[in-house]
């Protein structure tokens, strides 16, 4: 995807909305300037091609091709492309953040959004007109109506916990089971059953399970072939693999891609 005009930093924003239309170079070269950050506005990062890998809410947020995530004002986040992405990026005001979701959340996108972001990339972001005003009520209305998808894995506080999932997301294809993790990380597998779920809404297997999902989301996105992806990730076959994938996601992992 070409770069629109008024494509670039986030380096000025003189009106209740100021988007960016970007491609792989740009915005890697935006996620290096801000690392981990947090800011008055709040913000939109949409993917049209690729992969973005959000840490934000002490969740690990996944943010495929048609879908956005929801980063609240003054919410510390960290974004990362993956694969051949491109994308985009909006951030609006505290007064037009009235009535948007208080956490993180992933959106899917409408193409009624995606146009009027596409609209909104190609304004001055040196004056603001007050003929843009409509278009700046319907992108905020359609924010608030756009539907959810499960796409964070939650992070315990724990600091046992958080050391298994760490563990899990460095190499998914770790086959023990919970009695080996819970003697690893030094408590027992009753405290390790209870505790998971209260930290992060999973029990421990389903957590896993969506883990090894998302980390499949950033393979498939680099361009990895299935099979790989499969092995890598710890299934015993590339249709096992396919199955959950597709009871997950409600395609292939072919289709997924592309």
């Amino acid at each position: 995807m070409a770069m629109t005009q008024g494509s670039g930093s986030f380096s000025s924003f003189h009106g209740p909305l100021l988007a960016r239309v970007w491609d792989k170079s740009e915005a890697e070269r935006e996620a290096r300037m801000a690392g981990v950050h947090c800011h008055a506005e709040g913000q939109l990062c949409g993917a049209v091609d690729g992969l973005l890998t959000v840490q934000a809410g002490g969740t690990l947020w996944m943010v495929p091709a048609a879908h956005a995530i929801w980063i609240p004002p003054h919410c510390e986040h960290g974004i990362d492309p993956h694969g051949q992405f491109d994308g985009w990026a909006m951030l609006l005001n505290a007064l037009l953040c009235r009535g948007l979701p208080e956490q993180p959340c992933i959106l899917k996108v409408s193409g009624l959004l995606w146009e009027a972001v596409k609209r909104a990339a190609l304004w001055d972001d040196q004056h603001w007109d007050e003929s843009r005003d409509p278009l700046v009520a319907v992108i905020a209305a359609e924010i608030r109506s756009l539907p959810g998808a499960p796409l964070g894995l939650p992070m315990p506080t724990d600091p046992r916990l958080l050391r298994i999932a760490r563990a899990l997301l460095d190499d998914p294809a770790d086959s023990r089971d919970l009695a080996g993790w819970a003697q690893w990380a030094g408590l027992s597998a009753r405290t390790l059953t209870r505790r998971f779920p209260q930290e992060t809404g999973l029990r421990f297997q389903h957590w896993r399970q969506r883990a090894r999902l998302l980390r499949a989301l950033e393979r498939l996105a680099s361009g990895m072939p299935i099979t790989t992806v499969a092995l890598e990730l710890g299934y015993n076959t590339v249709s096992a693999f396919i199955a959950v994938f597709r009871e997950t996601f409600g395609v292939t992992p072919g289709r997924w891609r592309g």
